[in-house]
């Protein structure tokens, strides 16, 4: 891990979401000046709100979206105020302030078509309406004139949020088989690994566009499988279709992701996700495990 946190003043907006938490506490951990900015009291969205946000930092991360992939197509003027035009907003305040802004975005700009994995040169070609006012978003930065990053992420899991390898849990807990589509493929990807290396290029002050995955691929299926095998699960797992389950929603079918510019960065190997998900589920066990009798 690159050192020189110590004493940095960095504004996490989102903070107390799936990736901002475990960015702040990783920041914490080398002795950064973490300040975690969330909704009800910090609304992206409100100029008013994000200055103050950014008032005295030396640094802004935004991990604040909007999430709900299927609810966008029924609201999109919604999504494209957090995704897009607050992002342009942050961009300019952090300009006038001289402020670097690290801004994640997604593997929703793009179409998944084929089975090659995009680098940071592949055209994006987003296919619903989260995907293209991410899409705005990063554009919006890009236009605002401040030092910045973006990182692309996908198939994102961890422990303030809901996610599919927790979500899959739930399901078999009520019993009967689980469908999963086998035809989607890309790489699950814990937070604290996104959060490892969204440390790094914060502390370098890394500038342009990256794409991050824990490494190797699957699809929902097998990683579906993975987790009950880990986990001891009693439910068949069926493999079917996308287009089994219909959604307003497209999704990527290839979220596949080329990550080596970003690897280049790194001080370490980004771990295969076989090893970070059989990690997730061993933490994510002993925290359902109720405690010792009092």
């Amino acid at each position: 891990m690159v050192d020189g946190g110590k004493n940095l003043r960095v504004s996490v907006l989102g903070g107390r979401g799936m990736l901002g938490s475990e960015l702040c506490a990783q920041l914490r951990a080398l002795r950064c000046d973490a300040s975690a900015f969330d909704l009800p009291e910090c609304d992206i969205t409100r100029s008013g709100h994000v200055a103050a946000a950014l008032a005295g930092a030396d640094a802004v991360v935004n991990c604040a979206a909007y999430t709900n992939v299927d609810r966008a197509e029924d609201e999109p003027e919604a999504a494209r105020a957090v995704n897009a035009t607050a992002v342009g907003e942050l961009g300019r305040q952090a300009a006038a302030r001289g402020l670097y802004v690290l801004h994640i975005s997604t593997d929703f700009v793009f179409d998944g078509a084929g089975d090659r994995p995009y680098d940071e040169a592949c055209a994006p070609a987003p296919l619903c309406v989260y995907g293209m006012t991410k899409l705005e978003g990063e554009r919006a930065l890009a236009g605002a004139g401040c030092r910045h990053a973006i990182v692309r992420v996908q198939w994102s899991y961890g422990f303030n949020g809901v996610n599919f390898p927790v979500k899959l849990v739930e399901r078999a807990a009520a019993g009967g088989e689980l469908r999963v589509v086998d035809d989607q493929v890309g790489a699950p990807t814990w937070t604290r690994d996104i959060a490892r290396a969204l440390t790094e290029l914060l502390l370098r002050r890394a500038e342009g566009l990256y794409h991050f995955a824990n490494a190797g691929y699957a699809s929902r299926y097998e990683t579906a499988v993975f987790i009950a095998g880990r986990l001891g699960l009693s439910n068949p797992v069926i493999p079917c279709r996308t287009a089994d389950f219909p959604v307003k929603a497209r999704r990527p079918l290839n979220s596949r992701f080329d990550t080596r510019k970003i690897r280049a960065l790194l001080c370490a190997p980004i771990r295969p996700w076989q090893d970070a998900l059989g990690e997730f589920l061993g933490e994510y066990e002993n925290k359902r495990r109720p405690g010792p009798a009092r």
